[in-house]
């Protein structure tokens, strides 16, 4: 079985990649087969429903996660909703999140966001069938310490959504 965990923030100093590092090292105790993709190190293109999908880097994440059996998503919010970047993965890459299982792992200022996932949990749901874990990890600012994540709390939900990341995964998977 292998998972993915995807990071969707550009920012040098980004919490959302300290959670997604901290959710990587909790998972790969239990689990070993585990891609870990930074976006902020991949140059895509900005769909444009045409020409993108040529695109080399393209190509390759679409064949990496079309053979991942689960997805997590590591993005900050912005707006009351995923960034655009996340948005733009998707469209890229379309018909690879067939059937996948999702988690989400999110950053924000504000406490206020907390559900600004499901628009995106809803339309992956609807467009490629994804099963979306109902628990996922909401982070605001004041859960980090440096480029540490500090808050109890959230290291147990990282651990719990762990475990049933990959319990759904195995149960779900052809």
């Amino acid at each position: 079985m292998k998972l993915c965990i995807i990071n969707c923030s550009f920012s040098s100093t980004s919490r959302t990649r300290v959670l997604a590092m901290r959710f990587l090292k909790i998972l790969k105790k239990t689990h070993k087969n585990v891609d870990f993709v930074d976006l902020s190190k991949i140059q895509l293109p900005i769909c444009d429903g045409n020409k993108c999908y040529e695109n080399k880097n393209v190509k390759i994440l679409t064949k990496k996660l079309s053979s991942a059996q689960g997805i997590v998503i590591a993005s900050p919010i912005y707006n009351y909703d995923l960034n655009a970047a996340a948005k733009n993965l998707v469209e890229l890459t379309g018909s690879a999140w067939k059937d996948k299982i999702i988690g989400f792992l999110c950053t924000a200022g504000g406490s206020k966001s907390y559900m600004s996932v499901m628009p995106f949990a809803n339309s992956l749901m609807l467009d490629y069938r994804c099963h979306i874990l109902p628990r996922f990890v909401y982070a605001e600012e004041n859960a980090f310490r440096g480029n540490e994540v500090a808050d109890e709390k959230i290291i147990e939900r990282l651990e719990e959504l762990a475990k049933s990341f990959v319990r759904v995964t195995k149960a779900l998977s052809k």
